[in-house]
């Protein structure tokens, strides 16, 4: 539920508004793996089995694919339908501000991150971890948790409609559903999916924090900040001149 200001006022309209160019791709591709898969299994082929998230099949077997394949993969119609609602919601309005190359580029970073944290954190000596190592783990929401963080910290005071009644701001609502995977994923019971969720948390922040370093463009400000002091030096260039001067730099 969003309001749109127009010429006769504000209006209320519901979602981020129509598909884009990315969301077409991406919503399309998962339908069309969701129907193939269907067909496949009708005819007696388990294709879940070879491109599902399994970490026992990475780990022993090399079946690295898997870590973006999974993301392709849905559990039901109810599952692949909630995830791309949320990738409309959430995802439509981050194109726009990121555009299209950046937000896809995110969107697979994320889904794939968290699956090699996922397969990270079932190596680890724990109760929870051995029960997801032999897992199957399929679905978009790695990478549509990625794009949650993204939207809290992109708008965090955009309100979030839960049930469409009670209003909450996206910061807030991230908050909460990230403090809802971590718990979920070190209980026995939830820990699978929530621990792929709680990934795409992780690997979200990383990707937009690393975004507002940039390692090779601080270093050219530095070099050049470097040759202005000495190009000063060389100059002999000298703050002076009276406080109320137009430029204090005198020779």
């Amino acid at each position: 539920m969003a309001r749109v200001p127009s010429r006769y006022g504000t209006s209320v309209s519901f979602g981020p508004g129509p598909l884009s160019q990315a969301m077409k791709g991406l919503i399309g591709a998962n339908v069309a793996v969701f129907v193939l898969n269907l067909l496949l299994e009708a005819a007696g082929v388990n294709a879940g089995w070879y491109f599902s998230l399994r970490p026992d099949a990475v780990v022993q077997q090399y079946n690295v694919w898997q870590l973006a394949t999974y993301m392709f993969l849905h559990g039901g119609v109810f599952h692949l339908l909630f995830n791309m609602l949320a990738l409309w919601m959430f995802g439509t309005e981050l194109e726009r501000v990121w555009g299209t190359r950046y937000f896809v580029k995110f969107y697979f970073l994320t889904g794939i991150g968290a699956g090699v944290l996922t397969v990270l954190v079932s190596l680890l000596p724990f109760g929870f971890a051995a029960s997801l190592f032999h897992s199957n783990i399929v679905g978009a929401s790695g990478a549509i948790y990625g794009l949650l963080l993204a939207y809290g910290l992109t708008f965090p005071n955009r309100p979030i409609y839960i049930y469409f009644i009670f209003a909450i701001p996206a910061k807030y609502f991230v908050m909460i559903m990230g403090a809802l995977a971590f718990y979920s994923s070190l209980s026995d019971n939830n820990g699978v999916a929530n621990a792929t969720h709680l990934g795409g948390l992780l690997v979200g922040y990383l990707l937009l924090k690393g975004a507002r370093v940039d390692p090779i463009g601080e270093l050219r400000y530095r070099y050049l900040r470097w040759k202005m002091g000495r190009g000063r030096r060389k100059f002999e260039v000298y703050s002076g001149g009276r406080s109320d001067d137009w430029n204090r730099r005198i020779h």
